[in-house]
């Protein structure tokens, strides 16, 4: 399914998206104006600038409250409604209860999701930092500072979705713990990122435009309508700048995730997990660390009789045959694997360097001929 096909199709979660934003707008401007009464009882000016001060703080407190709870968990099911309609090419009949019950059965709870949203866009910015590092190295080339700064602006844009693609992957693998499924997701980002980097950068300039048409819009409307009515210059400049950050969460940022979610799941299935690669971030990202140790200490998840997944804990695993240690996770659909080192092999074995199948990616021993995953030769 083509992205345009999917935003015309997933419609109800961005119209959601809007009325949060413009939610935001008209609980901000009942505040303005509750305050604003309150100075001009006052008639004090020293009275109307701490009402303004009072009304930043909380028009920023609703603003939290709406769209990093509400707004997340809408976000959470528009990108699992996202997953199965670039997997299976449909869009569920109901796709809002879809994606609520998706959410809720990978993640069990708001608090598992807002902790691996936060590891996995928390590890995907240190790595955005890697990048920058590498580009800095050039900064002595004459006229390079200029294309590491446009270069650093098209990364940051496309970087901003790369983590809804991390998450969209733990819908993808419902087998796997969700802590686990996200780590995975976030190597194969790894692996993929010049590709993904540059379909990006193809959407990136429509998004700039598009982000500055609907700000000089909602700029000129609201800041007419206040200079009428002769109100406080800066509320119309914050209320304006709420009106376009609404327009651009609910429409720009759907597109642009839309897109970015497509060409990453046009390449995760066909994409080989190496271990080594693991290692290497865990080294760049702290964040990624965490998320990986988190994942490896999951046990397996249980398909119940209707369909879902429960997550079982580790004492589960063990009943059910599972052995993290030596188990290889595949899926007919996302062929990503790889091996955990064993971690009872003797001292000896432990020094040896390991090495990695080309072809599966999966750890040998030094000096073997073939992989003892796949078969392909070493």
């Amino acid at each position: 399914m083509k992205p345009n096909q999917v935003f015309s199709k997933t419609m109800p979660f961005i119209w959601m998206k809007l009325l949060l934003g413009l939610a935001t707008v008209l609980i901000s401007g009942v505040i303005f104006a509750l305050f604003m009464g309150i100075a001009l009882l006052t008639k004090s000016d020293s009275a109307a600038g701490i009402m303004i001060f009072i009304w930043l703080g909380a028009t920023g407190l609703v603003n939290y409250v709406l769209n990093h709870y509400i707004g997340y968990l809408v976000k959470a099911g528009h990108v699992a409604v996202i997953t199965e309609a670039v997997v299976t090419g449909r869009v569920p009949d109901n796709q809002v209860e879809y994606g609520k019950q998706m959410v809720k059965e990978r993640f069990l709870t708001a608090n598992v999701y807002f902790m691996i949203d936060k590891l996995v866009s928390g590890a995907v910015r240190q790595l955005q930092r890697v990048l920058e590092k590498a580009g800095g190295l050039l900064g002595f080339i004459p006229g390079m500072s200029t294309i590491v700064s446009i270069a650093k602006l098209f990364i940051g844009i496309a970087l901003g979705y790369i983590d809804e693609c991390c998450l969209g992957y733990t819908f993808l693998k419902k087998e796997q713990g969700a802590f686990k499924s996200a780590a995975d997701g976030v190597v194969i980002y790894a692996q993929n990122w010049k590709k993904l980097l540059k379909d990006a950068a193809k959407t990136t300039v429509l998004v700039i435009i598009l982000l500055v048409v609907s700000t000089i819009v909602s700029f000129a409307l609201i800041g007419a309508l206040f200079a009428a009515l002769k109100w406080n210059g800066i509320a119309a400049f914050i209320i304006s700048a709420l009106v376009a950050w609404a327009i651009k969460s609910a429409f720009i940022d759907s597109f642009m995730m839309i897109k970015m979610m497509v060409s990453y799941m046009e390449e995760a299935p066909s994409t080989v997990i190496t271990y080594d690669l693991y290692n290497k971030l865990c080294g760049w990202s702290v964040r990624f660390k965490e998320l990986f140790s988190k994942g490896q200490s999951e046990g397996p998840v249980v398909q119940t009789g209707r369909g879902g997944a429960a997550f079982a804990g580790a004492g589960a695993g063990a009943a059910a045959g599972y052995t993290p240690a030596q188990t290889q996770f595949t899926d007919a659909r996302a062929q990503p694997t790889y091996t955990q080192p064993n971690a009872n092999a003797n001292a000896g074995a432990a020094q040896e360097k390991p090495v990695f199948c080309g072809a599966c990616g999966a750890q040998n021993k030094r000096g073997v001929k073939f992989c003892g995953s796949c078969g392909n030769p070493m």
